[in-house]
C-alpha cells in the first residue's frame, strides 16, 4: 500500500502546482487582483491537502479514529451491504476545513475493497450513507473479527482515493486514503464494540480513540 512521506497528500500536488503556476503567470503579466486571488487559492489548496503528523494511541486494542471531523451518528443496526451482520455504525463528517487524509481504525488484513458509483448528496445527510458514491474497505482482524471502513463522497467531493488493496496487512493509524473537498467516513463495527464517542463530538484522525474492539 502506498505510504506518503511528505506532510502534503500527493494527490494534492497537481492542484497546488496548477494554482501556483496560474498565480505566477498572472503576476508576470501584471494582473494584480488575479495574482492575489491565485495566491489565496494556492494557500487554501496547500492547506486543504495537509497531512500532519499524529501521535497514535499506545493501546493496541484501541479503535483509532479514521477521520478528522464531527461524529454525526452512533447507531446499532443490521448491515446488509458490507458485513451482513449486526453492527455498530459510527459516522464522521468532514467539512472542507478538516484534514482529509484517512487512517486505518484497527490492524488486520484487507479482505475486500469495494467501490460503488452513486449520488452526491450532502455527506451529513442520512441518504448519503445509502446512495452516495463510496469505497468500502473490509478488514479481518487477527482475532477474526470483521469491520468495514467506508469512505463516502459528499456534495462537493468528487474523488475518493483508497491506497489499500485486498491482501494488504494494515496497522492501526496507518494512512490508507483520502477524499477531496468535504466528505464522510462510516465505520461498521462488530456488535458489542465499546464506543467511547457521542454524536456531536469532535474527533481527530490517528489520535482520538473511538472505543475498543
Amino acid at each position: 500500500m502506498k505510504k506518503p512521506e511528505i506532510p502534503i497528500a500527493r494527490e494534492g500536488l497537481p492542484f497546488i502546482l496548477f494554482c501556483a503556476f496560474a498565480t505566477l503567470i498572472c503576476a508576470v503579466f501584471g494582473y494584480t487582483i488575479a495574482a492575489f486571488l491565485g495566491l489565496m487559492a494556492t494557500f487554501f489548496v496547500t492547506w486543504f491537502f495537509r497531512d500532519p503528523f499524529r501521535i497514535l494511541p499506545a493501546d493496541k486494542n484501541a479503535l483509532i479514529c479514521p477521520a478528522d471531523g464531527k461524529v454525526i451518528a452512533v447507531k446499532e443496526m443490521f448491515d446488509e451491504r458490507f458485513l451482513q451482520q449486526e453492527v455498530v455504525r459510527v459516522s464522521i463528517f468532514m467539512n472542507v476545513f478538516n484534514v482529509h487524509v484517512n487512517r486505518v481504525p484497527f490492524a488486520g488484513t484487507v479482505e475486500r475493497v469495494l467501490f460503488k458509483p452513486g449520488k452526491f448528496y450532502s455527506a451529513d445527510k442520512h441518504q448519503a450513507a445509502l446512495h452516495n458514491e463510496h469505497c468500502a474497505m473490509i478488514v479481518t482482524t487477527e482475532s477474526q473479527q470483521r469491520y468495514a471502513a467506508v469512505q463516502i463522497a459528499g456534495l462537493i467531493a468528487r474523488r475518493i482515493v483508497c491506497w489499500a488493496e485486498p491482501g494488504d496487512r494494515i496497522e492501526g493509524g496507518q494512512r490508507y486514503g483520502l477524499i477531496r473537498f468535504g466528505s464522510r467516513v462510516d465505520l461498521y463495527l462488530p456488535k458489542g464494540t465499546e464506543v467511547a464517542v457521542r454524536v456531536g463530538g469532535k474527533v481527530r484522525a490517528g489520535e482520538t480513540v473511538l472505543g475498543r474492539m
